[in-house]
């Protein structure tokens, strides 16, 4: 089985992280296949950022849709993931989305820890996309900042368990978020410091997306998620316009 991890970020250490992270929850013969956007930012931190990862997002995956199994949007706010599902024949799982929904076969309530403030509005309004408001405990973030995003789990270890445990001691989280794909396999490190189960994005997203291609859904042709009609495009990737008009089967 083979899974695409669509890093829609510019940070191939953090797709390298991702990756390593994810293979501890992979079974034997998935084999993850790492992608790194060439374009857009290092991480998403705001609104308008997660736009340009969209995009960046739908070019990767109409690069290598064709010959996987299924695709994970690697970046916790899931960015075009809806629009990748329009798109898309094999299953796309976001990561956010994934974390969430693992969390709450876990408790009742989840909180999320993420290394950077500017984060949490948009974190917020993503966890209301996904209906999973009423489940949410709190969003807890960074004050602080970071050297570098390829380190920052490194840097901040112990200020995001402390987070943590806030979430637990102070907001009533039955289940902690790891948010975010520069905190790619902190869960693992740091399980016993922390009283309830922690939730990594990307392992949560390889075992879905591993279900789904056993699963083996048939593609929507009704509802919210069937492909919309072919249209032609102008000054889109290659790959990206052949989706677009239907000259990609």
């Amino acid at each position: 089985m083979k899974i695409l991890v669509a890093n829609p970020n510019t940070s191939a250490g953090v797709t390298d992280r991702l990756v390593a992270a994810g293979r501890l929850a992979a079974s034997a013969g998935t084999e993850l296949l790492p992608m790194t956007a060439s374009y857009g930012v290092p991480y998403i931190a705001t609104r308008a950022e997660a736009a340009i990862d969209a995009a960046a997002a739908l070019d990767m995956l109409a690069e290598r849709c064709g010959t996987v199994g299924a695709a994970i949007i690697a970046a916790f706010g899931d960015p075009g993931l809806g629009g990748a599902r329009e798109l898309f024949d094999c299953p796309v799982v976001g990561m956010a989305e994934a974390a969430m929904l693992v969390a709450c076969t876990l408790g009742r309530r989840f909180g999320i820890v993420s290394f950077s403030r500017s984060l949490e509005p948009w974190f917020a309004e993503i966890v209301a996309w996904h209906g999973m408001t009423g489940r949410c405990a709190a969003i807890r973030t960074l004050d602080e900042g970071f050297r570098s995003i390829d380190e920052v789990q490194e840097e901040k270890e112990a200020v995001l368990v402390e987070l943590a445990l806030r979430t637990v001691n102070n907001d009533g989280a039955d289940v902690v978020i790891l948010a975010g794909a520069p905190l790619a396999g902190l869960a693992n490190k740091i399980r016993d410091r922390v009283p309830v189960p922690l939730v990594d994005g990307i392992q949560a997203a390889v075992v879905m997306a591993e279900g789904l291609v056993r699963m083996n859904p048939r593609k929507a042709t009704a509802g919210t998620y069937r492909r919309p009609g072919p249209k032609e495009s102008k000054g889109l990737s290659a790959a990206l316009a052949d989706v677009i008009g239907h000259r990609d089967s």
